[in-house]
C-alpha cells in the first residue's frame, strides 16, 4: 500500500483547520501522515493543532514562535516528507471524499508520472456547502508527457489550475527542490513546471477538493488584481526558463510563446476594463505592449480561439455597439 505525507501550513485559520484535517483523515488511507505547521498564529490555531495531534498519532505539529512566511512552511514540508507521495494542502481548503485514493491509484499505475491534479470547487462563506459525491467510481484520467503540459502552460499561462490539491511523487518533489520565495503568488505554478520536467502528468476533470473563499483568502485578493496576476505568471515563466527549463530544446521559443500569450491576455483584459471604465486598463495595455509591441498596431485576434466567455462577450458587445452607432 502506497504511503502519503500531507503538510498543512496554517496561519490564523484555527476556525478552518479542523475541517481541513478531517477531510484528510476521512480519506481512509492506511499509511498516512499529516504535518501541521502553524506560522505563529495569534488565534485558536495552536490550540486546535494540539487537540488534533492528541487524538491521532499520525498528526505531527510544528508551532512557530514567529512568522517566517508561507514558503518556510512549504519548504519545511518538502524536507519532512518521506512517503511515496506528498501534498501541500492549505488549512482553509478541503479534500473531496475519495480524492486521495484516486490520485494514488493513477500514480501507482503510471510510475513515470511526477504529479496528479484535477479540478476544485470554489466555496464562498455564507453560501450552501457544495455537494460532493464520494468518488466511488474511477474518475477519468489523462496521462500525458510533461513537455506537453509545459507547452500548454505557455500557450495558456493564465488558465486556472487547481494547484492546491496536487499530489506529487515525493522523489520528484525533492528533486525539483524548494518553492521560490521570489514568487509569492505563482510559486505553485512554477513548481508544476519543474515537476513536469521530471516525468509525465496525470489530470482528471473530476473535483478533487474545495477551495474556501473568504475575506482573508490570498487567491481571491490576487485574482482581483488582473495586472498583478499576469505579471506574477510572467515571473514564474521567466524563473522556470532561466533555470530548470533552460535545458529544453526549444526553451527560447516556449518562453516567447508564454510572453506573447500573456500580452494577448493583457490586451483583451484591458479592452474589457476600458469598456467598464476601469483605470486598470492603462496598466494592462502597457503590459501588453511591453511584452509584444505588435499589439499597439494590430489587435491580437489569435487570442479569440482561447478567449474566455466573459472577454469574448465583451468584445462582441463592443463590435455590435460600434455597428449600431455607425448605422444611426
Amino acid at each position: 500500500m502506497a504511503s502519503v505525507d500531507i503538510v498543512i501550513p496554517c496561519y490564523q485559520h484555527g476556525h478552518f483547520l479542523r475541517d481541513c484535517v478531517d477531510s484528510v483523515i476521512g480519506q481512509q488511507l492506511n499509511d498516512l501522515r499529516i504535518l501541521i505547521i502553524d506560522n505563529a498564529s495569534t488565534d485558536s490555531s495552536p490550540l486546535v493543532a494540539r487537540e488534533l495531534a492528541a487524538r491521532d498519532n499520525r498528526i505531527e505539529i510544528v508551532l512557530r514562535t514567529r512568522n517566517l512566511g508561507p514558503h518556510a512552511s512549504f519548504n519545511e514540508g518538502v524536507d519532512w516528507a518521506k512517503a511515496d507521495y506528498f501534498m501541500v494542502l492549505c488549512s482553509d481548503d478541503l479534500l473531496a471524499p475519495g480524492s486521495l485514493a484516486h490520485m494514488v491509484s493513477v500514480m501507482e499505475q503510471h510510475p513515470r508520472a511526477s504529479f496528479a491534479y484535477g479540478a476544485d470547487i470554489h466555496w464562498r462563506e455564507g453560501e450552501p456547502f457544495p455537494k460532493q459525491n464520494d468518488a466511488g467510481h474511477p474518475a477519468p484520467w489523462r496521462v500525458r508527457d510533461g513537455t506537453d503540459f509545459i507547452v500548454e502552460r505557455c500557450r495558456n499561462p493564465e488558465a486556472y489550475i487547481a494547484a492546491g490539491m496536487v499530489l506529487a511523487r515525493t522523489s520528484a518533489h525533492k528533486a525539483a527542490g524548494h518553492y521560490r520565495t521570489e514568487l509569492p503568488h505563482t510559486d505553485d505554478f512554477e513548481m508544476l513546471l519543474r515537476l513536469a520536467r521530471l516525468g509525465s502528468v496525470a489530470h482528471t476533470p473530476a473535483v478533487l477538493g474545495v477551495k474556501r473563499m473568504h475575506d482573508h483568502n490570498r487567491t481571491r485578493d490576487f485574482l482581483a488584481e488582473r495586472t498583478r496576476d499576469l505579471v506574477e505568471r510572467l515571473a514564474a515563466l521567466d524563473s522556470f526558463f532561466s533555470r530548470e527549463g533552460r535545458a529544453m530544446a526549444d526553451a527560447d521559443r516556449l518562453l516567447r510563446l508564454g510572453r506573447r500569450s500573456i500580452a494577448e491576455r493583457a490586451y483583451w483584459c484591458a479592452v474589457k476594463d476600458l469598456t467598464r471604465g476601469r483605470g486598470s486598463a492603462i496598466a494592462l495595455f502597457r503590459l501588453a505592449v511591453r511584452l509584444d509591441p505588435r499589439v499597439a498596431l494590430i489587435p491580437p485576434f489569435r487570442y479569440f480561439s482561447r478567449m474566455d466567455r466573459s472577454l469574448l462577450e465583451t468584445v462582441l458587445g463592443m463590435h455590435k455597439t460600434t455597428r449600431s452607432s455607425t448605422k444611426s
